[in-house]
């Protein structure tokens, strides 16, 4: 059997943090992604997730440079898990998506929501 870790995101950037690790530079930005259905009672919710996504590399990819807050974006990756211990003494699990490729979506194109 072959495995797979594979996730593809389409959303809005929130955060934009970038630093120098080891003379590479690398980014961590928030996606949001929303998804549309209706309640019991049948009306609209839209529920939103943010995803923690980190870009190593970014001078190889050239649509890193224009992200900002608010920017329409797509990116491809995998799933990493981490575990660490909070500074109150709780063991925690955090995810996060490690992008291998990351574009700007054109403001022409807009994120639409199919409801179910």
């Amino acid at each position: 059997m072959e495995q797979l870790n594979r996730i593809e995101l389409r959303g809005i950037v929130g955060n934009v943090k970038r630093q120098i690790i080891s003379d590479k530079e690398m980014a961590r930005i928030n996606v949001a992604t929303s998804r549309a259905y209706r309640d019991k009672s049948g009306a609209a919710v839209i529920e939103t997730t943010w995803h923690n996504v980190v870009i190593w590399d970014v001078e190889r990819i050239a649509d890193v440079q224009a992200l900002e807050k608010g920017a329409k974006v797509r990116v491809e990756g995998r799933v990493r898990t981490q575990k660490f211990t909070g500074a109150d003494e709780i063991e925690r699990t955090q995810y996060e998506v490690v992008a291998t490729k990351v574009s700007a979506i054109e403001n022409s194109d807009t994120l639409q929501y199919e409801m179910n």
